[in-house]
């Protein structure tokens, strides 16, 4: 797939999480600053859920989200904002897996584009797995087709779906 710039505006999907420090503000920091980022504009917010972690680390739960964004910003221009974001918000990469983190952004879907980079997969090769991205996803676009998988949202959210693990919250998530 091309590191080209599209020409016109792509549909993506950026997943939230955070368990480290006041999640919910770490959250909304990073709705703010997609916002205030010129080439993107966030459609809407999925609600917001308490989710245990995964892994064998010991750690506290996390608040996860989507978010749907328009961007007419680069695959890598955009996860290069995304980082930047996290590092502001005090991520810092160990390279363990699954850890405790104060911001996590994942690049779910970038339209129905598919990319293999050395610094990026899209569709984010895991989230077929993960109940914690689907069932916010869901709530956001249960029609959206994997362009891979070639099976809906609410498809896939209903394989993982655990209730225990992944609590709907009434934490509010501002997209404006």
């Amino acid at each position: 797939m091309s590191r080209a710039e599209p020409a016109d505006a792509v549909e993506c999907f950026i997943a939230l999480g955070s368990n480290l420090g006041d999640r919910a503000a770490h959250l909304q920091r990073a709705v703010r600053e997609l916002t205030e980022t010129e080439g993107i504009v966030v459609r809407d917010a999925s609600p917001v859920y308490e989710t245990d972690p995964v892994g064998e680390l010991p750690q506290g739960p996390y608040l996860n989200a989507v978010l749907n964004v328009e961007t007419v910003l680069g695959v890598l221009e955009l996860l290069a904002r995304m980082q930047q974001i996290e590092r502001a918000a005090g991520r810092v990469r160990t390279g363990q897996r699954n850890g405790p983190r104060s911001l996590d952004l994942d690049l779910l879907f970038y339209g129905q584009q598919h990319f293999e980079l050395p610094e990026l997969c899209v569709p984010h090769p895991r989230l077929h797995e993960r109940a914690f991205v689907l069932e916010p996803l869901a709530d956001l676009a249960p029609a959206f087709c994997h362009p891979l998988l070639g099976v809906s949202v609410a498809q896939l959210a209903a394989r993982v779906h655990d209730p225990e693990s992944v609590r709907l919250t009434s934490v509010p998530l501002e997209t404006i």
